[in-house]
């Protein structure tokens, strides 16, 4: 019996030890990882933060500098209008972002409970709809828009963007592992199905709309190709058409420091909203893609 025990200790002990090595190697390979994932950032924040003179004088890139400066960012608010820039990319994504959430809302809505012929097909080819390319997309939008007179405008950039084929798809499973019990009780109770959405759906579908928003925010002030193509005035220039303006007429193609630290400018409301909502993205995805 002594034996056994001894074995069985033994057994223990070494598969304990060797949970702490997998958890061990596991962790060292995280923290490389994310030094991998985090060094184009501080390398961005280290340049901006260098003076244009010792930024050239380095003919081997320094991890480090001695006499860090914020010169860069004052002259990314004097040298270029990048405050407009600032203002135009937040009226674009407020806009686009509410739009877009009414839209899918209720497209979501109606594919996952209301009952219509034809539905499982129509939503079938509106999937199909994501098979088509992006440039595909964008070549017609474009000559779309520039025919309806919409060029440099602020409706000929939301436009196109209200909505999407994958939100309304991650929205409608979440809507679907809402008990039907819960809206046959409300019809029952003679509930209209706008205040069943409102009153129920919504509220218990809220990480997944709040995930859909943060994602949408993020993609509206990442977007460059579009507004590219449909505004050459810098009137309309979003942020991310703002660092090509930078470059061409604000600090010019050498004046890396002072570019990098407009990138800064333009990326921190972007990390403090993902820090914020972090666990809100991961549990808003994460119960759009379970069933049941």
């Amino acid at each position: 019996m002594s034996a056994n025990t001894d074995n069985f200790d033994v057994i223990e002990r070494s598969a304990l030890r060797r949970q702490r090595v997998i958890r061990t190697v596991t962790y060292i390979l995280l923290v490389i990882w994310a030094l991998i994932v985090l060094f184009p950032f501080y390398w961005m924040v280290l340049t901006s933060v260098k003076s244009y003179g010792s930024y050239n004088a380095e003919y081997i890139p320094q991890l480090f500098t001695a006499n860090p400066t914020m010169q860069n960012y004052a002259d990314a608010f004097t040298a270029v209008p990048l405050m407009r820039y600032f203002g135009n990319t937040v009226i674009y994504t407020l806009i686009t972002t509410g739009v877009m959430l009414v839209v899918t809302v209720l497209a979501a809505y109606a594919f996952a409970r209301l009952e219509f012929r034809g539905r499982n097909l129509l939503f079938t080819l509106f999937l199909a709809l994501m098979m088509i390319p992006n440039e595909l997309v964008i070549i017609t939008n474009f000559v779309t828009i520039t025919n309806l007179g919409m060029r440099n405008t602020f409706a000929g950039l939301i436009l196109p963007s209200i909505t999407s084929v994958f939100y309304i798809y991650l929205l409608k499973e979440n809507f679907e592992q809402v008990p039907d019990e819960l809206y046959k009780a409300a019809k029952v109770d003679g509930t209209s199905d706008l205040k069943y959405l409102f009153k129920v759906m919504i509220p218990i579908c809220q990480p997944t709309i709040v995930t859909i928003t943060i994602l949408k925010v993020i993609e509206c002030w990442n977007a460059y190709v579009w507004p590219r193509l449909i505004t050459d005035s810098p009137s309309y220039f979003l942020v991310s058409n703002g660092i090509q303006e930078i470059r061409e007429n604000g600090f010019g193609r050498e004046n890396i420091p002072a570019m990098m630290a407009a990138v800064v400018v333009i990326s921190v409301p972007l990390i403090i909203l993902f820090l914020i909502f972090h666990k809100k993205i991961m549990a808003g995805v994460s119960r759009g893609g379970t069933k049941g």
